[in-house]
């Protein structure tokens, strides 16, 4: 008999709004870095002009497009859920991925906040399973939220048996 609970399906919850912004930030953070080196290249070096110059007019309109339509695109794809069953996870932008781990599997569950999700008030939790696709990040959630799903996922785990036990 299948569990229907486990059947691959959209997740319920949006993450945090916010995670936008972080990941404009993100964005801009890896391709300005790119763009100071192009310039350089193209300034210090009089044989690269006649590819950087076209590059960094590449870079100058491909670059904010990425920086404003990822995020976006990431918003309206990323979905969680955590249920006494499993968690779920739909992430990606332009590569979607969509993952169930079984409450059974889980081996570890932390919450993590790196200096920019700090500041933009977010954090992530991250849930480890006994899966060779190595662990589910959940990006953008709300730190009370994170903290709230580790400790009930925690908690429902240690009630689980299976794998992980």
């Amino acid at each position: 008999m299948v569990n229907q609970d486990l059947l691959l399906r959209p997740p319920r919850h949006r993450v945090e709004r916010r995670a936008v912004l972080l990941w404009v930030v993100r964005a801009l953070s890896a391709l300005l870095p790119l763009a100071a080196a192009l310039t350089a290249v193209h300034l210090l070096w009089s044989a690269a002009r006649g590819w950087t110059g076209p590059a960094l007019v590449v870079l100058a309109v491909a670059g904010p497009l990425y920086a404003v339509v990822m995020p976006l695109w990431r918003y309206a794809v990323h979905r969680w859920e955590a249920t006494d069953d499993a968690v779920y996870a739909a992430t990606g932008w332009f590569v979607r991925e969509w993952r169930i781990a079984p409450v059974s599997r889980i081996q570890t569950v932390d919450t993590v906040r790196g200096p920019a999700e700090q500041l933009l008030g977010l954090a992530t939790l991250t849930v480890t399973t006994a899966s060779s696709s190595g662990a589910i990040l959940i990006r953008g959630l709300a730190p009370a939220v994170a903290a709230e799903a580790a400790e009930r996922l925690s908690e429902i785990t240690r009630r689980t048996p299976g794998d992980a036990t």
